[in-house]
């Protein structure tokens, strides 16, 4: 029973909201050629669902997904390579093509510092859960919200989104990739403490110590914060220039 109201609960929750979507701010060929395996492809979607995790994060991303690469995908009959992995409402943990968002305002967010090895692995990792469902927990918790918009605190509203089932069998989108980043240790947005320590010259310094918070506490908004994560931009990477750019005259605009 509980998955059959999940279930409708989801396809309710997916479906668009009425009002202007954000417009994509990067061509889709350009996307293509400036994302590399590993990266964070940021979404904002203009769901039901989306409104509702922007809202208790503030912020305007509502969904991740992790680019693969070509080489870890397999097409065949000429489709469309599937190279993002990212978990949805309706399917679960899927792989999608790229134009899946070519109309959605995107953003890269790339570690820095990670071997092609430890790239591998955390693909690896996430590859692992292709086929695991949504966490159930987490579709409650938005509907009730969707139904009840009541003003949340905001030391409440990640809390909202954080703690699902507990199921490893279970994913949400943000929390499905920091777990793939944290299997080699890569920070994202750690609990830091500061440790005194002293050098060889007896200098005392504070001494910096991550702690891994757990993987179900990220949004999707964190790796754009992420001081580890660079924020990749296609437009200035193919060579920007604003000499180049072609402006519409004030006779025209008036036209």
């Amino acid at each position: 029973m509980l998955e059959k109201i999940g279930y409708h609960l989801s396809i309710y929750l997916t479906k668009p909201r009425s009002g202007p979507a954000q417009l994509a701010t990067s061509d889709p060929d350009l996307l293509a050629s400036c994302l590399r395996p590993g990266d964070v492809l940021l979404i904002d979607s203009n769901s039901r669902v989306g409104g509702a995790i922007k809202y208790l994060t503030q912020s305007g991303w509502s969904h991740a997904a992790l680019y693969l690469g070509l080489e870890k995908t397999l097409t065949s009959n000429g489709d469309e390579a599937k190279v993002l992995l990212e978990a949805d409402v309706v399917e679960g943990v899927r792989l999608v093509p790229l134009s899946e968002y070519a109309q959605s305002h995107t953003r890269i967010c790339r570690p820095i510092g990670l071997s092609a090895a430890s790239i591998d692995q955390v693909i690896d990792s996430a590859m692992d859960r292709l086929g695991h469902s949504y966490d159930l927990k987490n579709i409650f918790d938005l509907a009730r919200y969707l139904v009840l918009p009541t003003p949340v605190p905001a030391k409440w509203r990640r809390s909202l989104l954080a703690f699902g089932s507990g199921d490893p069998t279970r994913a949400i989108c943000s929390s499905l990739i920091a777990q793939a980043f944290q299997s080699v240790h890569y920070p994202i947005l750690p609990n830091i403490r500061y440790q005194k320590s002293m050098d060889r010259n007896g200098q005392i310094f504070c001494k910096q110590i991550l702690k891994i918070r757990h993987h179900s506490l990220f949004v999707p908004r964190d790796f754009d914060v992420s001081p580890y994560f660079q924020i990749i931009k296609p437009q200035i990477e193919a060579g920007f220039d604003p000499k180049e750019l072609d402006w519409e005259s004030q006779e025209q605009s008036r036209q």
